[in-house]
């Protein structure tokens, strides 16, 4: 352990708040490409128990380990960080934090990747609308 504060001590290994947003997206992904916990530690040469770790955010991803799993679920690295520590402007409806749980849901990636590759607002908002609809009241 290293005292950054007196008084305040962190555990290297141990995780945050930000390492359980990055341990979640991690398992949307995972559970989004069909990979048991097995699965994805065999491509990074760790146990299922430590991408049970990472997905709960317990313990930390280093940053190589970070850039393999990145590689391995075929994202860019930023995918982990998206909208954590943004200075972007942003309309309101975009900044509430809903969290990320909705992405396990099947297919949730695809839709929310298919849908920032919409350039045009219209038909963002188009879509957005037709989506709202057929979901029904929420």
């Amino acid at each position: 352990m290293k005292d950054i504060h007196p008084g305040t001590a962190v555990n290297k290994r141990s995780g945050d708040a930000r390492d359980a947003e990055i341990g979640r997206r991690i398992r949307a992904l995972r559970l989004e490409r069909g990979l048991s916990q097995t699965d994805l530690g065999n491509m990074l040469g760790v146990t299922f128990q430590q991408i049970q770790k990472y997905e709960r955010g317990a313990n930390r991803v280093a940053a190589g380990r970070l850039q393999r799993v990145a590689e391995s679920l075929e994202v860019p690295i930023t995918f982990f960080y998206e909208g954590s520590t943004s200075g972007e402007d942003r309309s309101d409806a975009d900044t509430i934090d809903v969290g990320l749980g909705f992405l396990e849901t099947a297919g949730a990636v695809r839709l929310v990747r298919a849908f920032s590759r919409i350039r045009d607002p219209e038909m963002r908002r188009t879509v957005m609308e037709l989506v709202e609809k057929i979901a029904g009241p929420g």
